[in-house]
């Protein structure tokens, strides 16, 4: 049967053929419901072939030659490149909302196979991709790349593609690239997802027709790469990605197979927003929960101790963080032997007896009878040369024999990929979890990998290989100890992307904390990242790029617009500030239900005089809001995602709201403010 084959979306649908002589999957339609149409017939000429230029879901280079592949192979006898041909029935199975269409293909030349798996779900827009590729020769098989498809969104010719760049502590900023023809690249060579860019792009027509709006992104946490390729005349852009050509070759030996990463393509019938709220109800569906009992609000020691940890001051500020409406308090770095500065100790996942001389459980009994769950903060990638895990094993680490490795914050990196490195951090985290009883870890990494994939024979797929483990060990901390809450962290957002939130609860989107960039690296965030997953504390620190002054209330509203924490040094704040950071910890607790479940819409950006974002849930809307120096007295905010005509009481003052008439902020609290706003 050659098709077409439909995979429907809450708003769309994503329909599929056979191309000629079984070569490969086409993309027929993607978008709204409005019946697949043929896709056109490619023009010919005597430099490419058919297969160039149709909207193929996945290829390979020998199938498609003139222009991009997903996968580029190299048989250990000098073969090189793969003709896949159709192998088999294309199967579409549905169960329940989901449904799955998987189409083998195959080289009986080269003698691998590959299978193509689609996704797609009535609850959600995103339609997901994967492919397995196994090696059925008598020689080992290179993988040079090896993604698992394409998307091709019809908005050509070219696009204008939406990314999210930045550097350490400006992460998730937005930029908008105009592609009329060519390839444009992005992704991370550094082991992690990076600072430098996030694994995710919108797609849109150049012309601005009213065609919705398409994104793409990797579930993927090492060196990646995605681009968008846009062939001169075609009337669709192909977006591709996977783990970086560059960072890693993968071998197949003989019956040897690999799973490739997933990547995921939406569609949705509006702008950057609704396909941010798109992503949203996709990523629900890979959290275990959204509700408080894995979104707490955190008290963290850092920015109050630095590696000064005493069990006395802990206590301390464990004690003031519970009269703030704290529900978790987590001693940071600095609690493990030989750590007094950045320079020994990573790797000695020991207690320190000089700071704890009767051991960690006086101050986990002390945190718990404060009426707090106990955390604890980890790094268990990196190592000091200062430390006893690395006189005891040297080799464990990322490293070229005979060169002397990159040092980046006086840390080497362990090689997760080698079995034994995997199976002592599992070990090292399942110890400390167990004999403490702790119930939220924060997971760090500080540096990237700098020396990987020279320290053992066929250590090309390096990234690969330490990726997965992390992976691996992630989901076995989920299995054996539900009841912990994971908070991913790579120096801020170094490593966020679907992979990590499906078996994460929470992220560290960004190291700024002063409150107005951060409020920057929010707005950003939020376009493809919901902000229960959101980690967001109330700190002392300053902002570096924009400074103008702020209130306590202004840096307790930003954190309010995902998982609020705090993050200050407690005892030094003032009993006006604690009385007012208490309130409002109190007024987040009282709506988180609505801020980590309702439809998320951003009002302008935080560079212009006045800014918002609103949640919308079912029962309430909750608008938080914030101003400049010099801005209006009064600001309308067209409220969205709700039926004109919608009445909306206000808590506050108990004045009625009619949705099509908006809402006017008039700034009578200073720099912020916080409405909420019940459905009548």
């Amino acid at each position: 049967m050659s098709g077409p084959w439909t995979l429907p979306t809450r708003s769309g649908e994503h329909v599929v053929a056979l191309a000629p002589d079984g070569a490969g999957l086409v993309r027929v339609h993607w978008g709204a419901r409005d019946g697949a149409q043929p896709a056109p017939a490619p023009r010919r000429t005597s430099f490419e072939t058919p297969l160039d230029l149709l909207p193929l879901e996945a290829t390979a280079l020998g199938t498609r030659s003139a222009h991009a592949a997903e996968l580029v192979a190299r048989r250990a006898d000098g073969l090189r490149g793969v003709r896949l041909r159709a192998a088999g029935e294309v199967t579409l199975t549905v169960g329940g909302e989901v449904h799955e269409l998987r189409a083998p293909f195959t080289d009986e030349v080269a003698e691998v196979d590959v299978e193509l798996v689609l996704r797609s779900s009535t609850a959600h827009d995103v339609v997901t991709k994967h492919a397995v590729v196994r090696n059925r020769s008598p020689h080992a098989v290179e993988l040079l790349r090896c993604w698992g498809g394409a998307f091709t969104p019809p908005v050509g010719p070219g696009a204008r593609v939406g990314t999210l760049t930045g550097a350490w502590s400006r992460e998730f900023t937005e930029a908008v690239v105009d592609l009329p023809v060519g390839t444009f690249s992005l992704g991370s060579r550094q082991g992690i997802t990076s600072h430098g860019a996030s694994p995710v792009v919108t797609v849109r027509a150049r012309d601005d027709r009213d065609a919705g709006t398409y994104a793409v992104a990797l579930a993927w946490s090492g060196s990646w790469r995605l681009q968008v390729e846009a062939v001169p005349f075609t009337d669709h852009v192909r977006v591709a990605g996977g783990p970086d050509d560059e960072a890693g070759v993968v071998t197949l030996p003989p019956g040897g197979s690999v799973t490739t990463p997933q990547l995921a393509g939406l569609w949705v019938p509006g702008g950057p927003d609704e396909a941010a709220q798109a992503w949203h109800a996709y990523q629900r569906t890979l959290a275990r929960s959204t509700g408080p009992e894995h979104r707490p609000v955190v008290a963290n020691s850092w920015y109050a101790t630095g590696f000064d940890v005493r069990v006395e001051h802990q206590l301390a500020l464990a004690e003031v963080a519970a009269d703030l409406g704290a529900e978790v308090f987590v001693v940071d770095d600095g609690w493990f032997r030989g750590r007094t500065c950045d320079r020994a100790g990573l790797g000695d996942w020991d207690v320190d007896e000089a700071k704890f001389p009767g051991g960690l459980e006086p101050l986990v009994a002390g945190v718990r009878e404060r009426g707090l769950r106990f955390g604890l903060w980890v790094e268990p990638e990196a190592v000091n040369e200062d430390s006893d895990l690395f006189r005891a094993h040297p080799e464990w680490v990322h490293r070229a024999p005979g060169r002397d490795p990159v040092r980046l914050r006086h840390q080497l990196v362990l090689d997760l990929g080698r079995p034994e490195v995997e199976a002592w951090v599992l070990a090292q985290l399942r110890r400390l979890l167990t004999r403490y009883g702790i119930s939220y870890l924060k997971w760090d990494m500080n540096r990237a990998i700098t020396d990987g994939g020279a320290a053992v024979p066929g250590g090309d797929d390096w990234s690969w290989r330490h990726t997965q483990a992390y992976h691996r060990v992630l989901d076995a901390l989920r299995e054996e100890f539900p009841h912990v809450t994971v908070e991913a962290c790579a120096g801020g957002g170094g490593r966020i992307d679907l992979a990590v939130l499906v078996r994460t609860d929470v992220v560290w989107p960004s190291d700024e904390t002063g409150p107005r960039d951060r409020l920057a690296v929010q707005h950003g965030f939020l376009s493809a990242h919901p902000a229960w997953v959101m980690s967001s504390w109330v700190t002392d620190e300053p902002d570096v790029l924009d400074r103008e002054r702020v209130s306590v209330d202004f840096r307790c509203v930003v954190a309010m617009a995902g998982v609020m924490g705090l993050g200050g040094d407690l005892l030094r704040w003032s009993p006006e500030q604690r009385e007012r950071v208490r309130e409002l910890v109190a007024l987040h607790r009282s709506v988180r239900h609505v801020l980590h479940g309702g439809l998320v819409r951003r009002h302008g950006t935080p560079a212009d005089a006045a800014y918002a974002v609103q949640y919308t849930g079912e029962e309430a809307v909750v608008l938080l809001a914030w101003a400049r120096p010099g801005r209006p007295t009064a600001w309308r905010v067209p409220l969205g995602d709700l039926p004109t005509g919608t009445l909306l009481r206000s808590r506050s003052d108990g004045s009625t709201v009619r949705v099509e008439d908006g809402l006017v902020v008039t700034w009578s609290r200073g720099d912020c403010d916080v409405i909420v706003l019940d459905r009548v």
